[in-house]
């Protein structure tokens, strides 16, 4: 036999040793087969089932809001009527909006700030401002930073579809009370101190106007 025709059987040899190995492991099948049997009662029950929970807890809720709480509850009703509403933009914007109104309440500059305040708000603020001047009286003011805010409540009318969420913040700053002839009555440049308020925001879910307004300054 020449080398050639050898090599040839030796390699039909090991193609037929592969094709018994995998039909003895994987078996075959002629014609229309049924289905393999069920497993006896005993071991399915044996066997853990795993069941596919879709969805979950709204994570941009609970991170702020006990579960299942009428707070909850409120905001998702919320997101419900305005899907693009997000809790966490909401306190990262609450967060920006309590600077801006502290300071501006604090300098006296109410027309900045006056689009993001309710009406009885802006009132009060005004009446608040006038007092000062009245006295002759200036603040010197400086924000240094929120250190704390928590979501303390969050409610929805139906009637209406308003959202209210409040805000608890805790805040540190300068502040010091000028006279008329400059000299500091009250307060102090450098001695930084602690402010605590909390603050409630309102808004019609899914209307037009994105503003959330301040609609009550409980300290």
């Amino acid at each position: 036999m020449n080398q050639p025709l050898i090599q040839l059987l030796v390699l039909a040899g090991i193609a037929v040793f592969l094709i018994l190995r995998l039909r003895n492991v994987l078996g075959t099948r002629e014609g229309h087969e049924h289905p393999p049997a069920a497993a006896p009662a005993s071991e399915r029950t044996s066997r853990p089932e795993f069941e596919v929970i879709e969805g979950g807890p709204d994570l941009d809720i609970t991170d702020h809001v006990e579960e299942d709480s009428d707070a909850a509850k409120a905001l998702a009703e919320m997101k419900r009527l305005e899907p693009s509403f997000f809790v966490g933009d909401f306190i990262g914007g609450a967060r920006g909006a309590y600077e801006m109104i502290v300071m501006g309440y604090e300098n006296g500059d109410l027309a900045e700030i006056q689009p993001f305040l309710s009406e009885e708000i802006y009132e009060s603020f005004v009446e608040g401002v006038a007092a000062r001047e009245d006295q002759g009286l200036t603040i010197e003011a400086n924000f240094i930073g929120v250190r704390e805010m928590k979501l303390v409540n969050a409610t929805l009318d139906k009637d209406t579809n308003e959202g209210e969420i409040t805000i608890r913040f805790v805040s540190e700053m300068t502040s010091a009370v000028r006279d008329r002839g400059g000299d500091i009555v009250e307060g102090s440049l450098t001695d930084v101190k602690k402010q605590k308020d909390t603050w409630s925001f309102a808004r019609i879910m899914g209307a037009d106007d994105p503003n959330w307004l301040l609609v009550s300054t409980d300290a």
